[in-house]
């Protein structure tokens, strides 16, 4: 079963860049888009992703604290800050947020793919039934 991705990037070559490399190297579909905060929000109650690649800076409501929102109302849904801002203190307030990961736009959209894939492999993991 394919697994769903919400992306919220103000600048709408990201979201597209975003949307072809995890599409083509990961067992996935790209349910939906948001340019800011809020709007992300609004597409998470309805679409139900199952894993959240969002920016740091954008307008109207920026990732942290769309972030916070979304980990009070669904804290199993992991979420990955792709950012142009990745610094210590940046990655503190992030994980304190609820952000699972934070990958730096330097470090490029392959590292963004391989972090999403693994994001996804160990919710897939952490929702599978338990054998005894």
């Amino acid at each position: 079963m394919q697994k769903a991705i919400l992306i919220a990037d103000d600048n709408e070559a990201i979201r597209r860049a975003i949307r072809k490399v995890l599409e083509r190297s990961l067992d996935c579909t790209i349910c939906g888009e948001a340019t800011n905060g809020r709007e992300l929000i609004e597409k998470e109650r309805q679409l139900h992703p199952d894993l959240i690649v969002l920016d740091f800076s954008m307008p109207v409501m920026n990732g942290l604290e769309a972030a916070r929102a979304l980990k009070r109302e669904r804290p199993g849904v992991p979420m990955l800050l792709f950012t142009m801002f990745k610094d210590r203190f940046l990655e503190e307030e992030a994980f304190a947020a609820g952000v699972s990961v934070v990958v730096s736009k330097e470090d490029g959209i392959a590292m963004l793919a391989e972090c999403a894939g693994a994001l996804l492999k160990q919710a897939s993991q952490n929702c599978a039934p338990r054998l005894h």
